[in-house]
């Protein structure tokens, strides 16, 4: 008879794949093509593990068990969301797999996490490539607008002026600031858009190729210029002569539709920062003065530095604590120094 300590763990085990598996069924059901094929294949994985801790438990598998809170979390995520943030986190799960290190597990099993752990990567690479320039240019709209705002509203304030002043100082910079970024946020996207377009080949150029000059067959140069071998230039351009197929059959263009629209960047990184350059003006706007008002301020915007932090960690697969905590203290940093330069300019104003 096992031991209880092993049962238990056994069941533990086996209440995680369960829930593992529903996870990535709920993702499959709302998915297309390819995508849903793969997490279907990941849950009939999970089934298979499912198997290896029941012939174990045997008739001791006992009344079904809860996963862990992680993986109910992600299967409520998946129904409601579906979304690269539940990929993103199914990701560090998968990395987080108990089996290389567990007698009771095959090595099989083990390495089949691992792989996993692989998959869910390329899954959520998939969804982060679809996220435009437009969700790019929000999250980070955002937080300049909170970083650069607060350490404004607090450097004036330093400086001894009047609340007024810093609230026309806070407003200002918010117009400014969201203004200055929607117009760089166009200026790079369509900069982005115009330079891939003129990176496409120009389709334009099929129709030359039934008059070309067999013998000295320029096609080849074309394919040297994208990067091919003199030989392998010459293969491809005596076989598109042949087929008279298409000249860039073989060219890896990045999709200007992948950087998204200039426009819409633009308005969604004005809207955005002010959206967070808002914050730190706040307590101003509702009356507040002196020290009340900037630890306000502080606390308001390290709350929101906090969650755009955790959600660049999840769309990087990186730990989201660590990446809120990053940009918590780079955003206090920014506003700890501009505060000191206030006081001191305060200081020999005075």
């Amino acid at each position: 008879m096992p031991e209880a300590a092993a049962l238990r763990k056994w069941r533990r085990f086996l209440a995680d794949e369960r829930a593992e598996e529903a996870v990535y069924r709920d993702l499959a059901s709302r998915r297309t093509g390819e995508e849903r094929e793969i997490l279907l294949a990941l849950a009939d994985a999970e089934q298979r593990h499912q198997r290896h801790w029941l012939e174990l438990l045997g008739e001791q598998v006992g009344r079904p068990r809860a996963g862990d809170i992680r993986t109910r979390l992600l299967g409520v995520l998946a129904r409601r969301f579906g979304s690269v943030f539940v990929l993103a986190l199914a990701q560090r799960a998968e990395a987080r797999s108990p089996y290389e290190r567990d007698t009771d597990a095959t090595a099989a099993m083990a390495a089949d996490e691992r792989i996993h752990g692989e998959v869910v990567r390329g899954l959520a690479a998939r969804g982060r490539n679809r996220l435009s320039g437009t969700f790019r240019a929000a999250v980070f709209g955002a937080n300049d607008g909170l970083v650069s705002n607060l350490a404004l509203v607090i450097g004036i304030g330093a400086t001894g002026v009047d609340t007024g002043v810093i609230l026309a100082a806070g407003v200002a910079g918010l117009l400014a600031g969201a203004l200055s970024m929607g117009a760089g946020e166009f200026v790079s996207v369509r900069s982005q858009r115009e330079l891939i377009a003129a990176s496409n080949p120009d389709p334009q150029a099929d129709a030359a190729l039934p008059h070309l000059d067999v013998d000295a067959n320029e096609l080849s140069l074309v394919y040297r210029a994208r990067g091919m071998t003199a030989e392998e230039a010459s293969a491809r351009a005596d076989e598109v002569l042949r087929d008279l197929g298409v000249t860039h059959a073989t060219y890896d263009a990045d999709d200007p539709d992948n950087v998204g629209s200039a426009m819409g960047a633009a308005i969604s990184s004005f809207l955005f920062f002010a959206s967070g350059a808002i914050i730190p003006v706040l307590p101003y706007l509702f009356g507040a003065t002196g020290v009340g008002a900037v630890v306000i301020a502080a606390v308001l915007v390290g709350l929101a530095l906090l969650g755009t932090g955790a959600v660049v960690g999840l769309l990087s697969g990186g730990p989201p604590l660590l990446r809120a905590l990053r940009q918590l203290a780079i955003g206090f940093g920014a506003a700890a120094a501009t505060y000191l330069l206030g006081l001191l300019f305060g200081a020999n104003v005075g």
